[in-house]
């Protein structure tokens, strides 16, 4: 299968997955080399730590002597101690005359043939030309790795006597064990990565590709006979939000064609009702001009039935009322949309009504002053405050004492703004975000369907609605709307 025949969204999961195991891999590397370098480290302390600590037992030995410490008098100055100093540092030396001749070892007598008789005239010279008077040199032996350092032994004028030498194996067995371990840590670490990674990519691909797949999906769902909704694609790409343009650009020209489509609908709908409405209004018209000229005619003040003719006339006439009346009322109900009933009113006053309804007496009424105006629906005030008074209420546990509520009214330069406050169990965490919500109803805070009411009503008034709780210690609602 070829690669530009796969989706966008497989592509990126593969590029994703390939990213970290190359990642993985490398890290994997570094690891390793890291890991070496530090067992290089490693060894070379030790073998400095080794070789300053036997020089102080050498030069101790040196210092405790009878005999006179010259180059020739080592093999019997350390005759007994070069083996004893070997047995504690658990390391062999050779000692070695400033011309490079062997003169003492603390290997066994039996295996001194492995023991190089003569220094090299390399390592003489470095000796005798460097600063540290130092070398520290790297062989194999057998497959096994071995440093061996040489330096000058020195009696109290620092007069060089003689050369130590320290063959130190190399021993990586503890080390490569260590390794190991580490590296089959890591590989269960990476195949946990991997496994996450895997996820991660899947969920990202499918987080990228997501604004594409929305286009499709828009695009798929577009239909001229309805409302079709824009898209919305946040932090997109430029090619995308291209796209998104003339996606849009296209919906508002359908939805230009769509209004005037219904605009032609409806006017047509009205007309065809007009028509009714007439025709309706027009059949009782007929008999009230009837009876209107029958009782013109008729009309005799002399005639002793003339109360009994008067009221079947009036009868009549008000019967025939009454069906334009019910006609009217039926096509007004029709025709009327739904709209905000507006009316200037005192907050002030109908705060206090709506709290007049509560028998309890631990509820407060707090107001800056007798008078703050607004425009709004006094049903809809009235709702708003009974719902988040009885919400207070039902807050407090009937087991607590000294309750309160406390329902106060100030203004702002261009707000009206009514506070119920309660002194109850508060607003737990997990609900805060959820109080607002249709249909979400607790015992504890006794919230119900009422605040998501009022939300709505606040804001169709261009209003707010916010609150500030403690746990246990009380809940207070805010409500913010503009003034008159």
């Amino acid at each position: 299968m070829q690669l530009r025949k796969l989706s966008l969204r497989f592509r990126i999961f593969i590029a994703m997955i390939l990213l970290v195991l190359m990642a993985s891999i490398l890290i994997a590397i570094v690891t390793i080399y890291q890991y070496n370098e530090e067992a290089k480290d490693y060894h070379k302390d030790r073998l400095d730590s080794k070789e300053e600590n036997i020089r102080e037992s050498i030069n101790y030995t040196l210092r405790e002597t009878t005999y006179e410490v010259k180059t020739e008098r080592i093999p019997l100055i350390f005759k007994e101690k070069l083996s004893e100093i070997a047995a504690i540092h658990k390391l062999q030396i050779n000692l070695y005359d400033l011309e490079g001749s062997l003169l003492k070892s603390s290997k066994a007598s039996l295996s001194l043939d492995s023991i190089p008789k003569c220094i090299q005239a390399e390592v003489l010279n470095t000796l005798a030309n460097t600063v540290e008077h130092r070398y520290v040199g790297e062989h194999i032996e057998n497959g096994e790795t071995y440093q061996t350092s040489f330096s000058y032994i020195t009696d109290e004028k620092f007069k060089p006597l003689a050369i130590l030498n320290l063959p130190y194996l190399e021993n990586d067995g503890f080390l490569d064990n260590k390794l190991k371990e580490f590296l089959e840590r890591l590989a269960y670490a990476y195949l946990f990565m991997l496994i996450i990674a895997v996820i991660l990519a899947y969920l990202l691909s499918k987080y990228i590709t997501r604004s594409l797949k929305t286009i499709s999906d828009k695009m798929n769902a577009t239909r001229l006979e309805k409302r079709n909704k824009k898209i919305e694609v946040e932090s997109s790409s430029e090619e995308i939000e291209t796209l998104v343009k003339s996606y849009n650009a296209m919906i508002d020209q359908l939805e230009e064609s769509a209004v005037k489509l219904a605009t032609n609908e409806r006017e047509q709908a009205w007309r065809e009702m007009a028509k009714q409405v007439a025709h309706e209004i027009k059949n009782p018209l007929t008999p009230m001009r009837l009876s209107v000229q029958s009782f013109q005619r008729k009309f005799d003040p002399q005639d002793e039935n003339i109360h009994q003719k008067l009221d079947e006339y009036t009868k009549t006439l008000i019967q025939q009322i009454d069906t334009m009346s019910s006609i009217a009322s039926a096509f007004s109900n029709f025709a009327k949309m739904p709209a905000q009933q507006n009316e200037s009113l005192n907050v002030v006053e109908i705060s206090k009504l709506a709290i007049d309804i509560f028998s309890e007496d631990y509820i407060v009424f707090v107001s800056e002053k007798d008078e703050i105006w607004a425009n709004f629906d006094r049903t809809q005030l009235i709702r708003v405050i009974t719902n988040l008074v009885k919400n207070g209420i039902q807050a407090i546990p009937d087991e607590q004492e000294n309750k309160k509520i406390v329902v106060s009214v100030l203004e702002t330069e261009k707000d009206v703004v009514i506070s119920i406050s309660d002194n109850g169990a508060g607003i737990s965490e997990a609900n805060k975000t959820k109080i607002f919500e249709p249909k979400f109803t607790t015992k504890t805070s006794g919230m119900g369907l009422g605040l998501a009411m009022v939300k709505n009503i606040m804001e169709t008034y261009n209003g707010s609605i916010t609150f500030t709780t403690e746990k246990d210690k009380g809940t207070a609602f805010v409500v913010n709307f503009p003034k008159k």
